[in-house]
């Protein structure tokens, strides 16, 4: 063969080795990002109509999640925040819509301690999803919720369910680093829906009692 063969040859190599390795990389930070935003994935995906345009939002939420000074809270005030909330599930029973509006005060006053921004939902989302990508769905059903209850068209079970949406990422938010979390905390997306379990001596949500049983309680609790 001429050295001109020889010389196309090793450029068709190269370029075939060059090939292989983008797709391997591609591949590998397709599954990272997978794994670290979860359904907020398949969401950004859908919302900017490709895996491009999709992952070029998420790796900018990493950019600048990256730089945002976040910090765990003090044990004593994890506590202080869950008699917070226990507070706002009790008013739950007379007024629930003024409830889940304070639910969702109270979840945006821990991200600001936390170290998150708290203006803008959509920016909230974008930053809290990079850690919390399994708690978005959550929070965005909450909000929906707590739109249509600002204009009162949600009903007594819709603000039921925002309560139980809004203690899903308030949890997330308190959670202690390393995983270890009160009994009943939700850990992610499959553990369900907050509250179902409860803390341990607490009541059931009103969905798992009999009919006609009076709630005295909150979701969530």
């Amino acid at each position: 063969m001429s050295t001109a063969i020889w010389v196309v040859i090793a450029v068709a190599v190269v370029a075939a080795l060059a090939a292989a390795v983008y797709l391997a990389q591609t591949r590998a930070r397709t599954r990272r990002l997978k794994r670290r935003f979860g359904p907020e994935y398949d969401r950004t995906l859908h919302s900017q109509g490709g895996r491009t345009a999709a992952e070029r939002e998420l790796r900018s939420r990493e950019e600048r999640h990256d730089e945002l000074e976040l910090r765990d809270l003090d044990p004593r005030r994890r506590e202080e925040y869950r008699e917070q909330w226990g507070r706002v599930q009790e008013r739950f029973v007379d007024t629930p819509e003024a409830a889940v509006e304070q639910a969702d005060g109270l979840v945006t006053v821990v991200m600001g301690e936390r170290g998150y921004p708290t203006h803008g939902f959509e920016d909230k989302v974008a930053h809290l999803s990079v850690e919390h990508g399994r708690t978005m769905e959550h929070y965005r059903s909450a909000h929906a919720i707590s739109g249509r209850a600002a204009n009162h068209e949600a009903s007594t079970e819709d603000l039921r369910q925002a309560m139980k949406h809004y203690h899903a990422l308030f949890e997330e938010l308190l959670s202690v680093p390393g995983g270890d979390r009160p009994d009943g905390a939700p850990g992610s997306a499959e553990a369900g829906p907050a509250g179902e379990a409860g803390h341990a001596g607490r009541a059931a949500p009103a969905a798992a009692r009999p009919a006609g049983h009076r709630d005295d309680r909150a979701p969530g609790s």
